[in-house]
């Protein structure tokens, strides 16, 4: 039998997309250790459609 792990799928999603008016959304999915991140994660990221990296937060 597998021992579960500590380890989960997020979605990270771009915070200044939105804003911006621009149609679409910058998506990427990722795990993170939800034992040593309990928080919502944020990681800068390259949004392809503003073509500049910017910031993606943990959506639930």
């Amino acid at each position: 039998m597998a021992k579960k792990g500590n380890r989960v799928q997020v979605i990270l999603e771009c915070t200044e997309h939105k804003a911006s008016g621009v149609p679409g959304t910058s998506r990427y999915i990722t795990t993170k250790n939800k034992k040593n991140t309990p928080d919502r994660m944020e990681l800068k990221k390259y949004n392809p459609i503003l073509k500049k990296m910017t910031i993606h937060k943990e959506i639930k």
